[in-house]
């Protein structure tokens, strides 16, 4: 990564811009073309330095439901469980851990109560499997803006 890339990483973390050709404001602030930064976004994504970029949304105001879910699922079985779960949509976040118990979790989120504790029912119907619902019981939010290395005056949590 050249300083460049390393300012662009900086910037898109904490002042995206949010007009109709974001590349080329950012290009304009770095000094490059918006094809250029276009190119670079690209190289860093295909790199792996950038797993994702897109808005965040406060779900809880737009009034949707989310959850914290975990499931015990056998070995054998993990394949077609992991399937199963991904299928959903309102699934954000799936992820396998090592626990004695507990070896799958995931995020769901849904319009509704209602539509919750259905897709949870379909779920458990589907597979077989008891799914727990853990929602939080109070929301702490922070915010990580990851230091890039050659740029000054960058902190990592805000």
């Amino acid at each position: 990564m050249d300083s460049i890339d390393k300012k662009l990483l900086t910037i898109i973390q904490k002042d995206f811009p949010v007009c109709s050709r974001p590349f080329q404001e950012l290009g304009e602030q770095l000094g490059i073309s918006e094809e250029e930064t276009i190119k670079r976004m690209k190289k860093l994504k295909e790199q792996g330095i950038i797993r994702r970029l897109g808005g965040i949304f406060d779900s809880r105001k737009l009034g949707y439901k989310s959850t914290l879910c975990a499931m015990a699922v056998p070995k054998e079985k993990l394949p077609q469980v992991i399937s199963t779960v991904n299928q959903y949509l309102g699934v954000t976040h799936n992820y396998l851990r090592d626990h004695d118990y507990y070896n799958l979790w995931f995020t769901l989120i849904t319009p509704s109560e209602v539509n919750l504790r259905k897709t949870l029912t379909e779920i458990e119907r589907e597979t077989g499997l008891k799914v727990y619902n853990l929602p939080a019981l109070k929301l702490f939010k922070i915010k990580v803006n990851f230091h890039v290395p050659g740029v000054e005056g960058e902190r990592g949590i805000v």
